[in-house]
């Protein structure tokens, strides 16, 4: 039996909205209206948001999309203080009323403090962040407080002891990073576990790297589904297996289209749990990831708008894992005319400022791995 954040939320699917439909630079609000009513129209009601999410302009669009079209009482609201926003305690209050200007309602059900690792806590914690937002639920404008976190289980021990007041844990959990020595999902789902505190979990699908596999782990559920004669999808299996555990109370899911929304919804609306066959492909399926030695980026995008040379960072590692794995060279192709065009820099113009690995959540060595990703392809330069 899952544990619940809210007695008002409904199911344990939520809908990201980080990933949300673009035409060009900006939300294609009319495809998003289409999901949001198929999404409350399923039942489901839990929506999450940040402001530097789509570079502000996921907040806008669920004001527009969402809150000015629906009763307040019709639907939960996560939003969160991302630490890059504010440098001390004055800017957090003014903050904090601008995100609800921009979403467009009074209060938000859920406020979590953003991207919380060993580097960024201490900001949290000399700016106050947790008394303030103690105080804001006192007074209603936030009804459950937590984290957004990315670090090891035993930090997150120390913190959830230190304060006790945090009501809510959101992780980045699944199948591929559940024994991962870095992520470590599994041994922060178990602190978050022992200290009683419900999880919601982030990157269920590994930032869409779950969805198109290498021809080996594509096999593995090809021969699933036509042992079974199940037709899920490569995401589907992903979300069950964050679905299939019981302190996971919301399960979320950045979808960019209609149809991703509803291929999600028929895995997650009501779960659908693993059976001990489709647990063991899973495993089979990692074992296979294993072995490639991909650069595990997730496509979260927080690296790329403080980029001095606009590099598209998490594209140039996709399209480097995607030669990797599928040694096609159509992704030369990307690289030369999509990606690296427009203002866009190549990995080779880095000029290794550090931003990009001061606020990336996978601590991931990022001036390194474009170093990799420039002797792939831009060697013929």
């Amino acid at each position: 039996m899952s544990v619940s954040i809210l007695d008002n939320i409904k199911g344990r699917f939520g809908f990201g909205c980080m990933r949300l439909p673009m035409q060009g630079e900006e939300v294609d609000i009319e495809e998003t209206k289409r999901m949001v009513d198929a999404f409350m129209a399923s039942g489901l009601n839990y929506f999450d948001t940040a402001h530097v999410y789509l570079s502000g302009r996921s907040e806008l669009a669920v004001k527009e999309c969402l809150t000015s079209r629906y009763p307040r009482e019709s639907y939960v609201l996560a939003d969160k203080l991302t630490s890059e926003l504010f440098s001390k305690e004055e800017d957090i209050l003014p903050l904090f009323e601008k995100q609800l200007k921009c979403c467009g309602v009074d209060y938000f059900d859920v406020y979590l403090m953003h991207a919380v690792d060993r580097h960024i806590y201490p900001q949290y914690e000399n700016t106050r962040a947790f008394e303030i937002l103690s105080d804001l639920k006192q007074q209603g404008k936030i009804r459950r407080m937590g984290l957004s976190y990315h670090d090891s289980g035993e930090f997150l021990d120390k913190i959830l002891t230190e304060h006790p007041e945090i009501d809510v844990v959101q992780i980045q959990f699944n199948y591929v990073d559940y024994e991962d020595a870095t992520v470590q999902s599994r041994l922060v789902y178990e602190t978050c576990e022992k200290h009683g505190k419900p999880i919601i979990v982030m990157e269920p699908v590994k930032g869409g790297g779950l969805v198109k596999l290498p021809e080996e782990a594509q096999k593995i559920f090809d021969d699933l589904n036509a042992r079974t004669g199940h037709t899920y999808s490569n995401a589907a299996y992903a979300l069950r297996f964050a679905g299939s555990f019981p302190q996971i109370a919301m399960v979320l899911s950045g979808m960019g289209s209609k149809e991703q929304m509803l291929d999600n919804l028929s895995a997650m609306q009501p779960v659908q749990p693993l059976d001990e066959a489709e647990k063991e492909a899973i495993q089979q399926v990692t074992e296979v990831f294993r072995g490639l030695h991909l650069i595990p980026c997730t496509a979260c995008h927080y690296c790329t708008d403080g980029c001095p040379m606009q590099i598209q960072i998490p594209d140039l590692f996709a399209v480097l894992n995607a030669k990797n794995v599928f040694h096609d060279g159509i992704a030369n192709y990307y690289y030369e005319n999509s990606l690296t065009v427009g203002g866009h820099g190549k990995a080779s113009d880095c000029i290794e400022c550090g931003h990009c690995e001061g606020i990336c959540p996978q601590h991931l060595p990022v001036i390194e791995l474009l170093k990799q990703v420039s002797e792939v392809f831009d060697k013929k330069a």
